[in-house]
């Protein structure tokens, strides 16, 4: 295939490479995104899932939020794909400088990727909103129901939920990183949610790479667009 042969000679050139991701880099790792046809969007719940993942509703009812989020938004144990390990080994060459993900899964460490900022946290970190002690995914996975803290807190897991804004820490790295960046490489992301999609606006070079298995709305602007699964796809470029 010629655009990933293209892909490829970039990888080769380049020593500042920052990759982009979505939902649909952890799908091949059987964990299912929002908006696709099979995704959570199109799945049937007393309450649709954006109302579910809202910080009103997790205030309101809580007990409802941690039946959804036990059943759909923690999948320990999956495990990382060919995209993750592909990614992993560009850091460790140093070509890679950041993985910049919507993901809350932490499979970009577990693959070895050591620079990952997680634009909408992750659900192996998790705080009392009383006296702000930390604690594991294990411990939410350990208790039915809604998590209590040793001091009775209710324990809120570290994930953006709709209505919260992002880390602002977290989203001026990202900046820096897309700002600085050779190649930027997009993957397994519609770039419809804002603001994370916002932020490829500020990438400033020339070799802008989507990877995505339907069309998305910056298609027409990028410099090189692959559609297909991204772990085949990355696994033989960086191969």
């Amino acid at each position: 295939m010629e655009a990933v042969e293209q892909l490829k000679q970039w990888i080769k050139e380049s020593e500042n490479i920052v990759f982009f991701g979505g939902a649909g880099v952890s799908t091949e790792s059987g964990i299912p995104d929002f908006r696709s046809q099979d995704g959570l969007y199109h799945q049937q719940y007393d309450y649709p899932p954006e109302q579910i993942l809202s910080h009103t509703f997790f205030m309101k009812k809580p007990e409802e939020f941690f039946r959804f989020y036990h059943n759909k938004m923690i999948a320990a144990d999956a495990k990382p794909n060919k995209a993750h390990l592909a990614l992993a080994k560009l850091e460790w060459e140093g070509k890679l400088k950041a993985v910049i993900t919507q993901n809350i899964d932490g499979l970009h460490q577990d693959a070895g990727s050591r620079e990952v900022l997680e634009l909408h946290g992750s659900v192996r970190r998790n705080h009392c909103m009383r006296c702000g002690k930390f604690y594991g995914l294990e411990t939410i996975q350990a208790q039915a129901g809604v998590p209590r803290c040793s001091c009775g807190g209710m324990i809120k897991p570290d994930v953006v939920l709709y209505e919260e804004g992002l880390d602002m820490d977290t989203l001026n790295k990202a900046v820096a990183y897309i700002s600085q960046a050779d190649v930027l490489i997009v993957g397994g992301t519609s770039l419809t949610v804002y603001p994370a999609a916002g932020l490829v606006d500020y990438y400033r070079g020339k070799k802008l790479v989507l990877i995505n298995r339907d069309a998305t709305p910056l298609d027409g602007s990028a410099d090189l667009v692959i559609n297909g699964k991204i772990g085949e796809v990355l696994s033989q470029a960086c191969g």
